[in-house]
């Protein structure tokens, strides 16, 4: 139970008990010879924001597009809600998919564009206009009803079209790339109205993007996806902090990953020879870890110290030469060449003046950072 004044955790997919709304078993998709979905079993909860995040071709769009019904897997079941979906044409499954182009009818109102799918629907006529109504307020568009999409701003059009998806009140919304017509500033603040609305309605999301950011900021968990497998499914933070392959480690965010050689494993730490004349670095033993293995370190930029002098108290200290610096306005990243040649990264957040900092350009420096800051990859 969470404690008072605290705000109770969302995370159904711990709960044994909690049954999921979307559930794949081993679902494979081809597309003659070509494997699209390779025998993916996942669960997907109620209330949920699942983002399916990969590079184009990854099989994401595939899985997006079973669910709607504009495809049908190969082999293996989807069930919505306990019920096999296969069966089911696409307008008669309690599921609505926004498009990244909106498909707004350029001759019809806001509001009649939020009305058209409910006129279609078995919803009573007189009770449309409240619905309607309630589908302006939740995105914010009260004043803007009368006009016609060419008539609102690219970010509203995306709310329309939010609203449009939503008014039906279905079980699942599958929105593809939804924000990528947007520029970054306005991507940003959407993301969270989108959190927002889902909170608000209790409607099961699943996104696809290729966004990393975007994913991380909108999700409850993140599928990483490649040549039609999930790799990792997990929380953002868990995606982003504990990689279980190099693959996500170097997918999610900006990293530095140094292979190694292990050299010894004791007291749950691992020592790992990684350059001739350096010594070894130092990171936390993963399970089955053994010496000889080949394997690889990940770290991410932030994690990275950089100074002037050689730190003392940290358990990995590796000198340098600064080769480049790229300022971001909130962090510096300072990009190191190591003795041999091997690049780093380290990230400074800027909480000082430009004329105060006191490392620049082929400054000879030390990267400093602790025994846990990076993690040990084995694959």
């Amino acid at each position: 139970m969470a404690q008072p004044g605290t705000r109770p955790v969302f995370a159904p997919w711990s709960d044994p008990a909690e049954k999921p709304l979307i559930q794949f078993r081993n679902v494979t998709k081809k597309f003659g010879d070509f494997v699209a979905i390779d025998n993916i079993t996942v669960d997907i909860f109620r209330r949920e924001f699942f983002a399916l995040l990969g590079p184009s071709g990854c099989g994401k769009t595939t899985l997006m597009r079973m669910l709607a019904g504009f495809e049908a897997p190969t082999s293996g079941t989807i069930l919505l809600d306990g019920v096999d979906i296969a069966p089911v044409p696409p307008n008669k499954r309690p599921v609505n998919m926004m498009f990244q182009s909106y498909a707004l009818f350029p001759h019809l109102s806001v509001w009649d564009n939020i009305a058209f799918g409910l006129r279609r629907s078995d919803m009573p006529k007189e009770q449309i206009p409240a619905r309607v109504e309630e589908m302006l307020r939740l995105v914010r568009l009260e004043k803007f009803a009368k006009r016609r999409p060419h008539q609102i701003s690219g970010g509203q059009r995306q709310r329309v079209a939010l609203a449009r998806s939503l008014a039906k009140a279905p079980k699942l919304l599958l929105l593809d790339e939804p924000l990528g017509a947007l520029d970054k500033k306005l991507r940003q603040d959407t993301q969270f109205e989108l959190m927002d609305i889902q909170e608000k309605t209790g409607t099961t999301f699943v996104i696809v993007t290729h966004d990393q950011e975007e994913a991380m900021t909108v999700a409850s968990r993140v599928a990483v996806m490649d040549h039609g497998k999930m790799i990792q499914i997990d929380t953002p933070d868990r995606i982003y902090e504990t990689p279980n392959s190099v693959y996500v480690a170097d997918f999610i965010g900006d990293v530095n990953i140094i292979e190694g050689t292990v050299a010894d494993v004791a007291g749950g730490k691992v020592s790992i020879s990684w350059a001739e004349g350096q010594p070894a670095l130092i990171g936390t033993a993963p399970e089955g870890i053994a010496k000889g293995a080949r394997v690889h370190y990940a770290i991410r930029p932030e994690k990275v110290a950089i100074a002037t002098q050689p730190p003392s108290d940290r358990a990995n200290v590796i000198e340098g030469t600064v080769h480049d610096i790229a300022y971001l306005g909130n962090i510096s990243t300072y990009k190191v060449e190591l003795p041999g040649g091997r690049m780093m990264k380290a990230q400074v957040a800027n909480d000082r003046r430009i004329a105060r900092r006191d490392i620049t350009w082929d400054d000879k420096v030390w990267l400093s950072f602790t025994d846990t800051a990076g993690i040990v990859l084995l694959k």
